[in-house]
């Protein structure tokens, strides 16, 4: 009998989805680090897991890990909505002029 491998999704135990905590973006268990904000300063921004430690003193390596492992499995949906995200404060700024800019006429 030939036994076939079943892929099932692995459990997260430091995330957690809530809507009334950050518009029901999956966070950080406990706080409102929500994932996306770890995968955009890690895939992004070049930090280490170690750096975003410092950043975010009240998170442990294994919840910043966690977050890392949901994020890749769910890349493309969190990607796509970087993307988005992006694209309208791009627009946002565009059709605002700065405070500086104002002042300084």
């Amino acid at each position: 009998m030939l036994k076939t491998a079943v892929l099932k999704q692995s459990k997260h135990p430091y995330i957690s989805t809530n809507p009334k905590i950050s518009k029901g973006s999956a966070v950080i268990s406990g706080t409102r680090v929500r994932v996306i904000d770890i995968a955009i300063e890690y895939d992004r921004l070049g930090m280490s897991p170690d750096q975003i430690l410092d950043a975010h003193p009240h998170l442990s390596l294994e919840a910043v890990h966690d977050a890392l492992s949901y994020y890749y499995e769910n890349q493309k949906a969190i990607d796509e909505k970087i993307k988005k995200d992006k694209e309208f404060i791009e627009k946002i700024a565009k059709g605002t002029t700065s405070i500086l800019k104002k002042r300084s006429g």
